[in-house]
């Protein structure tokens, strides 16, 4: 049974675990370790099984783990690397993986990858240890750790596929995809949902082949022939990825999409873009005109961060693009991304 909200006890509780937090943060981030300590508390009013508090515990666990080794490199983006742990290394796609990571470390990205051989092991070839991260996924066979990654501190077990998939989606500024089986089609498919829903923030997504290959184009076919046919998808949601054979494409498409854009979070109902550099008057007046039909209500205006970014302190001087859009069509939200990164920008 729960206390009653306004029982002694539960006052006398709630000061004790308070007390107990502010021995290891204050404000808005005691505020959440408040909570979740009362949320584990509240498990065992609840007797939940152990079945439960087992998975809730490690899971936990796992994604605080993670959480503290990605913080050392919070500043540094990161690529998503997935494809198939059976490509061996004499494969044209296994070369391309390589070759793709090494030119992306060297545009200052990070590469994350499952940790594992085949098309992971590929990109951690390319990018070296040092520029690597490795989620490796404890199963029966298959998966283990490639010898890149093998040993280094970035490299981290996961029990739980949710809980690694959390770490892969919060942590990724751009996904890279090879050809790869049902893992590799699983992964896809998430982000995209998540993307199309609007339940993770926008990024570029690349489906990568070799030269002369064949596989996303065949994807991209049952996409259009199938799920566009039935009216099951839209057509706008195509915008939400990109399909090539070439590194240079791939490689550009994303530092283009972070040469203006940074990042964008929600302040109520307003979607609040911050961007590297101002833009002129003219250039927001064309996105104004280009884009209207997103628009719920107003104009995309310009102007310095909301009151409620407050804890935002690292990129609290950067400017923002603010507006009211309908949320029923996230990919067109990347279009405007795309428009905002080709505008022209004030003098600095």
């Amino acid at each position: 049974m729960p206390l009653p909200e306004h029982s002694s006890e539960r006052k006398a509780l709630d000061n004790r675990i308070k007390e107990l937090v502010s021995e290891v943060a204050s404000g808005r981030p005691a505020d959440y370790l408040t909570a979740m300590i009362q949320t584990a508390l509240q498990l065992g009013r609840d007797h939940a099984s152990l079945v439960d508090l087992k998975l809730i515990s490690r899971s936990m666990h796992e994604i605080r783990n993670a959480a503290s080794i990605f913080q050392k490199y919070s500043g540094i983006r990161k690529v998503a690397v997935f494809g198939s742990a059976r490509t061996r290394a004499d494969d044209p796609d296994f070369k391309l993986a390589r070759e793709f990571a090494r030119r992306i470390v060297a545009e200052n990205f990070m590469i994350i990858t499952g940790g594992g051989d085949g098309i992971m092991g590929a990109a951690q070839q390319g990018a070296g240890a040092e520029k690597s991260f490795g989620l490796n996924i404890r199963l029966p066979f298959e998966q283990r750790p490639n010898p890149t990654i093998e040993g280094d501190p970035k490299l981290i077990d996961f029990n739980y596929f949710f809980a690694r998939k959390l770490s892969f989606v919060k942590e990724t500024s751009a996904f890279v995809l090879f050809p790869g089986g049902f893992g590799t089609m699983d992964e896809g498919f998430e982000v995209l949902t998540l993307l199309q829903t609007g339940k993770t923030s926008l990024v570029p997504i690349i489906l990568m082949d070799r030269q002369n290959g064949f596989y996303w184009e065949t994807w991209r076919r049952f996409l259009d022939n199938d799920l566009l046919e039935l009216g099951l998808i839209s057509r706008s949601d195509f915008n939400l990825f990109t399909i090539t054979h070439d590194i240079d494409l791939a490689v550009h498409e994303i530092k283009h999409f972070y040469k203006i854009f940074h990042s964008y979070r929600w302040v109520h109902k307003e979607m609040v873009i911050r961007i590297q550099q101002r833009l002129t008057p003219i250039a927001l007046a064309e996105l104004n005109d280009q884009f209207s039909h997103l628009l719920l209500s107003g104009h995309i205006i310009q102007r310095e961060a909301l009151p409620e970014e407050a804890d935002d302190l690292e990129i609290a001087e950067l400017p923002r693009l603010v507006l009211s859009p309908n949320r029923h069509d996230f990919a067109m939200l990347r279009l405007l991304i795309n428009a905002i990164n080709d505008s022209s920008v004030m003098p600095q």
